[in-house]
């Protein structure tokens, strides 16, 4: 960090939209669809770009602007764009780039929904893709084509919290000349900076860790000012963008990431350590686990190993349900990166919609639980989970 560049929690809060001429500490929510402007001329130049301001809200609006200006400086990215959801800035980002005829190379292990892009949607468009497996990188040079344009990857991975080699991935596409988009959902830039290992686009469900209250719904992408251009453009006539509420609601939150962090995954380790030696778990992934399969990797990219932590209770599906029938405190929900701690059954809910062969792709076992640590105290988390446990 050179002696300009601020550390990040100072970035997080200090970044901000432009005060008005109340001179408010806190940023005011912009909650309007259009700007005005002071005549003709002013109005053409605004809308032929040679003069730089607010349009329309599904354009650019200052909350959406302080909160995509604060991820660019926390992920170390040239420009941004900030989205409704996190499935909005997956799809748009993709749409933006490739054409009919192009094709991605992806990581097996990607949120089920954008599965469903891969498999479903884009061969409607001719758009094509080839996965590999997570610890199978050195096979990934195999799957490029003349017509790859994109190499994606998740990491950690949701739900089975497997983790990439992101300098890997970064040579590979440098080599190939193939753009490196990087889902960062799970580890949020306070703990992963995949620009850094030569990625060129860096996705976000800004839903999960970034708001952490379970409160509001948002994505961003955010990397080389060229290619956020074309996203901008392509987002601009569909009209994907994040509302100024909760651009305003983000850009707060972003304020107590690191800190928030930092808890979730002291607990987060707390909780992984405890399952290990459960008599009643048959395996437990927490990338900072030394059991991990990619315990190095975590520990070279990864500031810490964030919250999510993902094993298998004995006894199959009825074992599974029980469980989770058994959970007091916890809450039963499909989201995650939450204050409160969220225990979940991919194989029911988030990847349902996949066939069981690619569950196992995967990782997704019947009895398999992705646990959302949240910020209770530890021992009344542990205290949930070994009840529920003790009963099967």
């Amino acid at each position: 960090m050179n002696k300009e560049q601020k550390h990040f929690e100072t970035q997080a809060i200090r970044i901000q939209a432009d005060r008005t001429s109340y001179q408010e500490h806190s940023v005011p929510l912009y909650l309007t669809s259009g700007f005005v402007f002071e005549g003709a001329e002013e109005m053409r130049a605004s809308f032929a770009e040679e003069k730089e301001r607010n349009l329309y809200s599904r354009f650019s609006n200052p909350n959406t602007t302080e909160f995509v200006d604060k991820m660019c400086a926390l992920e170390g990215a040239e420009a941004g764009y900030a989205f409704a959801t996190g499935m909005a800035a997956v799809f748009s980002t993709f749409a933006a780039l490739l054409n009919s005829g192009d094709h991605i190379v992806s990581s097996r292990s990607v949120f089920g929904s954008t599965h469903s892009l891969f498999t479903k949607y884009f061969p409607k468009w001719n758009i094509e893709t080839s996965y590999f497996q997570v610890n199978d990188i050195e096979k990934v040079e195999d799957l490029i084509q003349p017509n790859t344009k994109i190499l994606y990857a998740e990491s950690p991975t949701n739900p089975g919290v497997d983790v990439l080699d992101l300098e890997a991935l970064g040579i590979i596409a440098k080599k190939h000349n193939l753009l490196l988009v990087i889902d960062n959902c799970f580890a949020t830039p306070y703990l992963q900076n995949p620009i850094a290992y030569g990625a060129d686009l860096v996705i976000h469900s800004a839903t999960k860790l970034i708001d952490g209250q379970g409160r509001v719904l948002g994505g961003v992408t955010v990397g080389k000012a060229d290619l956020i251009r074309e996203i901008y453009l392509f987002s601009r006539n569909t009209g994907p963008a994040l509302s100024p509420f909760n651009a305003w609601v983000l850009s707060k939150s972003l304020e107590t990431l690191a800190i928030r962090v930092d808890k979730h995954c002291d607990n987060a380790t707390k909780l992984a350590t405890y399952l290990e030696s459960h008599p009643k778990v048959n395996w437990v992934k927490y990338p900072f686990l030394k059991s991990h399969p990619q315990y190095e990797v975590a520990k070279k990219q990864m500031r810490l190993g964030g919250n999510i932590v993902a094993f298998e209770v004995k006894g199959g599906v009825d074992a599974g349900r029980s469980f989770f029938d058994n959970i007091k405190m916890s809450s039963l929900s499909a989201n995650l990166g939450d204050t409160r701690t969220i225990v979940t059954h991919p194989a029911s809910t988030t990847h349902s919609k996949l066939a069981q062969e690619d569950k196992l792709a995967v990782g997704i076992t019947d009895g398999m639980v992705r646990c959302s640590v949240g910020l209770e105290h530890i021992d009344d988390i542990i205290k949930d989970i070994e009840q529920a446990l003790s009963l099967l």
